[in-house]
């Protein structure tokens, strides 16, 4: 296998991981505000997706530094992806709905 192959595949492998892990945040959050124990919840959930991340960079990458950057690439544009990605399932509310003020 080519070495420019082994950077294309980390990089979508990092991709594959970030997608779990940005993802697993997205559900966690929106799940645990309900949780009558969202401290467990939040915490467990970070255990969960960090063990998987952790472990699959290690897999991944082999310790070898170039498939570890690309690898990681492919991680932070996953979390680009997933910040800007529309969350529609949230309602909200308009200001005056929730007390806030506007600032002068």
């Amino acid at each position: 296998m080519t070495e420019s192959l082994q950077l294309l595949l980390a990089c979508v492998a990092g991709g594959v991981l970030g997608l779990f892990f940005f993802g697993g945040l997205r559900f966690t959050v929106t799940r645990g505000v309900s949780m009558k124990q969202p401290a467990l919840w939040f915490l467990s959930s970070l255990m969960l997706r960090m063990a998987v991340a952790l472990a699959g960079f290690y897999f991944v990458t082999g310790g070898r530094w170039e498939r570890t950057i690309s690898c990681l690439l492919g991680f932070v544009v996953a979390r680009t992806v997933m910040a800007r990605w529309p969350i529609s399932f949230i309602k909200r509310q308009p200001l005056a709905a929730t007390g806030a003020r506007h600032a002068p």
